[in-house]
């Protein structure tokens, strides 16, 4: 049902802004979906669609999980009360979750990566990885995979 609204073009339910970058640069090892603490000329600029997430990467800072670098422009006419286009934001997630991402971050080489910001039901949320950083001849040979599977799809549709 769901996927019926975002074919309509609902606005209480779609994907706002996606990290493509994240899922060739790391090695992706379990996702989560959080809320964020947002104002109100922070939602209607999302809305709008003027948000990047390319840059950011979230914080596990005295018991919380915090979105760093999310670059959420100025709406033009919330005038005098406006928002920083790039501060710190507070991510909203259970506790048992929040250990499960505590325990994952604290090991040397992972990190939490913001991978898309969408509407769920009228609200902002973020989905974070947790993730691994990728070396270059991994990238290389990911690539290499992507480009034979879609060699081998093509060749099937031109026998059809």
């Amino acid at each position: 049902m769901a996927a019926k609204k975002q074919e309509k073009g609902d606005p209480n339910s779609q994907t706002v802004c996606r990290n493509r970058r994240a899922r060739f640069e790391y090695d992706i090892l379990d996702e989560i979906n959080c809320g964020i603490v947002l104002t109100g000329s922070e939602v209607k600029s999302i809305r709008n669609g003027k948000i990047a997430i390319e840059e950011a990467f979230a914080r596990v800072r005295s018991g919380e999980l915090w979105l760093v670098g999310a670059d959420i422009a100025v709406y033009p006419q919330a005038t005098v009360m406006n928002h920083e286009p790039k501060r710190i934001r507070k991510l909203l997630i259970r506790k048992q979750e929040l250990q499960k991402v505590v325990e994952s971050a604290a090991q040397k080489g992972l990190t939490l990566v913001p991978l898309a910001v969408f509407f769920s039901r009228g609200f902002v949320k973020v989905s974070v990885a947790i993730a691994k950083g990728r070396k270059l001849h991994d990238k290389r040979e990911a690539l290499k995979r992507k480009e034979d599977t879609r060699e081998m799809r093509n060749a099937t549709l031109r026998r059809r």
